[in-house]
């Protein structure tokens, strides 16, 4: 079972890229946070957190690029009102 996810289990899931570009601006937030502040721990986790942010850009881009996949394949997908998985088999547990 997921846990955040949407899926036939849990209709109230989110899609990944959703959750991706949530955390994204989450993140974005607390550089702006940072931004001013030169002190080289600052610094420091400023750099890490453009380095994550690069990462969950190209992350988002999959996601949807997948999500794109899908529905041109099978049409909408139907998890949020419960519905069967479009690919793979449904989650057993």
């Amino acid at each position: 079972m997921t846990h955040f996810l949407r899926s036939e289990k849990k209709p109230e899931g989110h899609k990944l890229e959703d959750l991706l570009m949530q955390l994204r601006a989450d993140i974005l937030h607390r550089c702006e946070i940072i931004a001013s502040d030169t002190r080289p721990e600052a610094l420091h986790v400023m750099a890490n957190n453009m380095k994550v942010l690069g990462h969950l850009s190209e992350s988002i881009a999959l996601a949807l690029d997948s999500t794109r996949v899908l529905d041109r394949a099978f049409g909408p997908s139907q998890a949020a009102q419960g519905g069967p998985p479009r690919i793979g088999k449904a989650d057993a547990a």
